[in-house]
């Protein structure tokens, strides 16, 4: 299969595959935050960020733009949904259902992404999109081996799904008004403040984090920050809809860490959703 991209989008596409490594590639360093108070975590993590990001910014002087009011809409929803919602029911869906399906699940996020944010800009899904993200879903769910559920497990699940799809989706129009840096700034802002308020009814007795937790806390924020901005850097080059089939990068890096670790052994399984993804990719991104 020939692949042809555009030069200018192949910084995007690189970007985005980064991304999508970087937050594969971190899911068993957050694993070591389970025990943690999930809201606590998720405000020290994103003011960490938020830290970084402003330093970085005056170090390269690089501008920041500030927010208009018609842009907290769309801020807030990729906070509450895309961030702080989403790693609320990853973990609590983790409770319920085997990561399997998780994983499996997850996997839907590209299709979705792929047909509805054209239709948010009011044009017609792209056929190799679909496509692409099609063979990226079914790649995924044989990458993760599918996986079983008990109660509310497939729900938490799908809504987890549905998340991923919202950060993509909702943060469309803003990054094309204030630009992929400051998005990144104001998201982490409010997600640190955000979820540090719902910690102190939610979360319960606050306590301080072990070593293993603050190097984990650390480690995913460097980590957040990095994926955070490349990500959106893609979809500002790429559409929301091409991008999209990037995602599947994220359980193949995570299956390589794992691997790499000794969590888990190669199988024919995972060589085969694995290839499958990568063959979702390239159609996807086809120009």
């Amino acid at each position: 299969m020939t692949i042809t991209i555009a030069r200018p989008a192949r910084r995007g596409v690189a970007a985005g595959a980064l991304a999508c490594g970087f937050i594969g590639g971190s899911v068993p360093m957050s694993g070591l935050l389970i025990h943690y108070p999930i809201l606590a975590g998720q405000s020290a993590r994103y003011a960490v960020g938020a830290v970084l990001i402003l330093g970085w910014a005056m170090a390269r002087r690089l501008p920041i733009t500030l927010p208009r009011l018609k842009d907290l809409p769309a801020l807030l929803a990729v906070v509450g949904v895309g961030m702080i919602g989403f790693n609320i029911f990853l973990l609590t869906a983790q409770h319920h259902a085997e990561p399997g399906l998780v994983a499996a699940v997850l996997g839907g996020s590209p299709l979705v992404i792929a047909l509805v944010a054209p239709l948010m800009s009011g044009v017609r899904p792209a056929v190799r999109a679909l496509a692409g993200a099609g063979l990226v879903v079914a790649g995924i769910v044989v990458l993760s081996g599918g996986g079983t559920w008990s109660g509310p497990g497939l729900l938490l699940a799908v809504l987890t799904m549905l998340c991923e799809a919202a950060f993509t989706l909702f943060a469309v129009g803003v990054v094309r008004r204030l630009g992929t840096f400051s998005v990144a700034l104001w998201c982490h802002v409010l997600a640190a403040v955000c979820a540090g308020v719902l910690a102190v009814p939610f979360d319960g007795a606050f306590r301080l984090p072990s070593a293993v937790e603050l190097v984990a806390v650390l480690a995913v924020a460097v980590i957040t920050v990095v994926a955070f901005c490349l990500w959106y850097q893609s979809v500002s080059v790429l559409g929301a809809g091409r991008a999209a089939v990037l995602i599947g990068v994220m359980p193949v890096s995570g299956l390589v860490v794992s691997v790499g670790l000794g969590a888990q052994s190669l199988t024919m399984a995972a060589l085969v959703g694995a290839s499958i993804v990568a063959v979702g990719c390239a159609v996807g991104l086809r120009g």
